[in-house]
């Protein structure tokens, strides 16, 4: 169906800029006359693509929308919901501010299903790839409790939260890895196409080289050679590697070994027990029931081990054993996680216990990765200081053997 831009008058001649879906340009006109307004200008925008609901533009959409696009529209929802406005007049309003053509399309869609007698739950189960169970599960705990203005604002806080320590852990480990590719590229480059330039010195020497040197013309020599053939294994290895984690068994072997690495370990263990406590903390927040919501954080955690042993405590709730009671004792879920779930279920505010866990583990996450970035940095360079040093050595002996000779 194709998608139209309007300019239109409302009944009180304020002028009204928005998008909408119709067959034909008639057809929205019609529309636009239908909610009250009085089309001045319509016209068909390339955006129609939009609308088509096969799963590979449904792909296509969620890529050209940032999920920081989605927490900034949320948060204007919320403010505009909060200060009284009527949702379908609020959705109106956050197409006109929407700078993003796709978000624009989508949000006209979930207006017209809304105008059309639907609820906003139902409208956003339309876009999985926009809108995670998370979202949708706790704006239908909105809806039902009449807080969808409080449920919204803390969606959007909840996202801006999760992106912001994301952004946070990308930008620590940003500077280690660029040292690292510029390392590798430099010793690669040294290695391959000036050590044979220096070495090319003794090849017509009848004197036996010391081994340091043998070793590093051997290598130096393959290098120039097969280069091709080191990065095409490099890179078939890492291939192999990914679509074998891609695999059930795969993934589960990956899982374990992020939980078992010794100095990862701790890391992972506390990175999942945040993320699980931030989000099973804000759906119960916002009403989501606590199996509801552990169903949901089973996806979230993005650990299959993890996941595996959350399902297990919904089947153990339904029997009427406690959420600390399941957990206690358990390897992957830290005790003083299972402390504060304890806390907070004999005093009736588990959600606001989970959600001081939080923020704690996010805390020690990023000083841990801070802690690890800093360590790496001298690590990196003790290597490639050894590396060169190797290189040097190799090179300066046969040459201080020659001067031996000589004198």
């Amino acid at each position: 169906m194709p998608i139209y831009e309007f300019t239109a008058l409302t009944s009180a001649g304020k002028k009204l800029k928005g998008i909408i879906d119709a067959d034909s340009q008639t057809a929205a006109r019609q529309k636009i006359r239908g909610l009250g307004n009085y089309p001045v200008e319509i016209n068909e925008t390339s955006a129609q693509i939009a609308t088509t609901q096969t799963p590979w533009l449904s792909i296509q959409l969620s890529q050209r929308v940032k999920q920081q696009e989605i927490h900034i529209a949320t948060r204007q929802l919320a403010t505009l919901l909060g200060a009284g406005i009527p949702l379908v007049p609020a959705l109106n309003g956050l197409i006109e501010q929407t700078g993003n053509r796709s978000l624009k399309t989508v949000l006209s869609q979930i207006k017209d299903a809304v105008n059309e007698g639907n609820s906003l739950t139902s409208a956003l189960t339309d876009h999985p790839r926009l809108f995670s169970k998370i979202y949708v599960n706790m704006v239908s705990a909105g809806e039902a409790s009449g807080s969808l203005d409080v449920v919204l604002d803390r969606l959007a806080e909840f996202g801006e939260n999760q992106h912001a320590l994301r952004s946070r852990v990308k930008a620590a480990m940003l500077y280690p890895l660029f040292m690292a590719v510029v390392g590798i590229i430099v010793l690669f480059l040294l290695i391959t196409f000036i050590v044979p330039s220096i070495t090319s010195v003794f090849a017509g020497s009848k004197q036996a080289l010391p081994l340091p040197t043998v070793i590093l013309i051997g290598i130096s020599s393959f290098l120039k050679q097969f280069w091709w053939a080191v990065l095409l294994a490099i890179l078939a290895a890492i291939a192999a590697i990914h679509r074998h984690i891609r695999t059930p068994a795969g993934r589960r072997q990956w899982d374990q070994l992020k939980l078992s690495l010794p100095g990862l370990r701790d890391l992972n263990i506390k990175t999942s027990s945040a993320r699980f406590a931030r989000t099973l903390s804000s759906l119960l927040q916002s009403g989501v029931s606590l199996i509801t919501s552990l169903q949901i954080v089973k996806n979230i955690v993005d650990n299959v081990i993890l996941a595996d042993s959350i399902n297990e405590a919904c089947d153990e709730l339904e029997k009427g054993i406690s959420l600390s009671q399941f957990f206690r004792g358990h390897k992957y879920f830290p005790p003083m996680l299972v402390q504060m779930m304890a806390v907070g279920e004999q005093s009736g505010t588990l959600d606001k216990m989970l959600g001081k866990a939080a923020d704690s583990y996010e805390k020690e996450v990023e000083a841990k990765i801070l802690a690890l970035t800093s360590m790496i940095e001298p690590v990196m360079i003790l290597s490639m200081g050894l590396v060169v040093s190797f290189i040097v050595v190799s090179i300066l002996l046969p040459i201080f053997e020659m001067n031996q000779l000589i004198r």
